[in-house]
């Protein structure tokens, strides 16, 4: 059933490193990651605290026949799967559709239970490509998007690396951007060497003078090779100085990096800043938002008027003003929100009509929002902003309804939608956007029930029905919304204690709960109250950046407000 080599490894003692399962279709793209796979070697740190030290991920096991008219899985292959510490599983329409690969997938979790099983998404979306073996009984597994509009062939590539050896992602990146200076420092010399040739060639003959033009080009190319896709890769690693002398030559000339690599190193550091904020880790998160926007302002700088380049420091505007709101430094946020929606502006006139530019204008037009309906500022221009969000969300739905991304994005406006129109005692509506956002939370968890975010928000349509019912002086209707938030968020803390933002609505909740009952004369809220106080006195001491928020809003209920 496979080449002879495979089979001999199969028969005797070594160990794949993993197995590699994939629809016939898909057969070139597995041989391609077969072979960069065996090629990748190690960091000599991550390699030496490895049994053995080797710095090989080792064999890994691809079949190599179709075997469409087989009436079982070969014993080959039932024997690699046996002895394959990992599964890789190329993921992609036909995978799904693929009875071989949901076999394959089905073995390895039966003999291996505990090993790592990575999905490897190359083609469709995750619905359209996972095999439902993937999973089955709740299995979830470590998926890696190598599409272009994923995490890119390269960074998604690194994560199977990740996965298979069991180190940290970071520690991978890190290495590949000092193995790129390492090649840099070699294809400089060349290039200067070239260049040096050339010119000694021209003086000494016109014979040569072709010849000397091609060789030329190649240096060149190599140069600007070296300028554009390296040059953020090597920022990264605080190495531009050996490329300082060079780029005083050749930067007017050939440009300062390419907007690809400098966009996908920001869009990194503003995931980086994401993951930290929900760690309730704030100052980190502060620092790699920083780092993203003065490298995206550098970026817009020098690419006006590019797609991409204002995508990217629109990011940056938003997590920025992201990071002062939730410091509470309100009219900080509103400045950068509002240069937020002017560069979602320009991306919609540079190209318009497209999912992406729709979509920046809805985050901002709510981002605005949010702000003008802070403290009141102004309520009519906030809901006004809140129905030009949900306008151009329904647009980008419109386009690709089944992305789940759009469709929280869509939910949420609804909701900032509804909290506006309660401060207009617009009640009515505000009831019947508050089920729409429910519907869609709903129909979110249910593709994809292990997701602890989309859990968290589908307590929010809840919240918001309690604050509703509160504002019209329905208490027992407020508490019966509010109290099926809190217990949703009393499991997802006991399943999720290392989420910052499980346990900060959990408060937010309590909270919400003891002024619903105060404000109406009601006994027993000063249970929630106390409970809130406990839940932030006893939050473990990585998380414990997160809490001034908490503290504040505690001790704001506390003084009656």
């Amino acid at each position: 059933m496979s080449d002879g080599a495979a089979a001999t490894d199969v028969k005797g003692k070594r160990r794949f490193a993993a197995f590699l399962s994939y629809a016939h279709a898909d057969a070139a793209i597995a041989a391609k990651l077969q072979a960069r796979l065996e090629r990748y070697r190690l960091p000599k740190h991550i390699a030496d605290a490895r049994a053995g030290g080797d710095a090989a991920l080792g064999q890994i096991f691809r079949d190599r026949e179709d075997l469409a008219a087989a009436p079982s899985l070969s014993d080959a292959i039932r024997a690699a799967i046996a002895k394959a510490e990992a599964l890789i599983v190329i993921c992609s329409p036909d995978a799904k559709a693929s009875h071989w690969v949901g076999e394959e997938i089905a073995l390895f979790q039966k003999l291996h239970p505990d090993r790592p099983v990575l999905a490897a998404l190359v083609r469709g979306e995750p619905d359209h490509a996972f095999p439902e073996a993937l999973t089955a009984n709740g299995t979830e597994p470590l998926a890696a998007d190598l599409r272009r509009e994923g995490n890119g062939e390269a960074l998604g590539f690194l994560k199977i690396i990740a996965g298979i050896a069991g180190v940290p992602l970071d520690a991978l990146i890190q290495r590949d951007a000092q193995r790129r200076v390492r090649r840099v420092m070699w294809i400089t010399a060349a290039a200067l060497a070239a260049m040096l040739v050339m010119a000694i060639m021209t003086t000494l003959a016109l014979q040569a003078r072709n010849e000397a033009a091609r060789q030329r080009a190649e240096a060149e190319g190599l140069v600007e090779y070296m300028l554009t896709d390296l040059r953020e890769k090597l920022k990264g690693v605080g190495r531009l100085d050996i490329m300082s002398a060079v780029n005083a030559r050749t930067k007017a000339y050939y440009g300062s990096g390419s907007v690809k690599s400098r966009v996908l190193d920001a869009q990194v550091m503003h995931l980086m800043g994401e993951d930290l904020e929900k760690l309730g880790k704030i100052e980190e998160a502060q620092k790699q938002f920083g780092a993203a926007y003065q490298a995206t302002t550098d970026l817009l700088k020098s690419h006006r008027g590019n797609p991409d380049a204002i995508f990217a420091h629109a990011q940056s505007e938003y997590w920025m003003g992201y990071a002062a709101w939730r410091n509470a430094d309100i009219d900080t946020a509103g400045r950068y929100w509002s240069a937020y929606l002017a560069l979602a502006k320009d991306l919609a006139r540079v190209e318009s009509g497209t999912v992406r530019s729709w979509m920046e204008l809805g985050y901002a037009h709510g981002n605005m929002c949010e702000f003008l309906m802070n403290g009141d500022r102004d309520v009519k221009g906030g809901i006004e902003h809140c129905r030009e969000a949900i306008a151009q969300m329904r647009r980008a739905v419109a386009m690709d309804a089944d992305n789940a991304v759009i469709l929280k994005a869509l939910s949420n406006r609804y909701g900032w939608l509804s909290d506006a129109l309660v401060r207009t005692q617009g009640f009515g509506e505000a009831v019947e956007l508050r089920k729409a956002e429910q519907q869609i939370v709903d129909r979110l968890v249910a593709t994809d029930p292990r997701n602890v975010e989309y859990q968290v928000i589908q307590t929010w349509p809840q919240i918001g029905l309690g604050k509703i019912a509160e504002a019209q002086g329905q208490t027992d209707t407020a508490t019966y919304h509010f109290d099926l938030a809190r217990r949703q968020l009393e499991r997802l803390t006991v399943a999720f204690p290392e989420d910052f933002s499980v346990l900060e609505y959990r408060i937010r909740t309590n909270i919400l709960t003891a002024r619903a009952l105060r404000s109406a004369g009601r006994t027993g809220w000063r249970r929630y109250r106390d409970e809130a106080a406990a839940l932030i006195g006893n939050t473990k001491t990585s998380n414990r950046e997160g809490l001034p928020r908490m503290s504040a809003m505690l001790a704001k209920f506390d003084k009656g407000n």
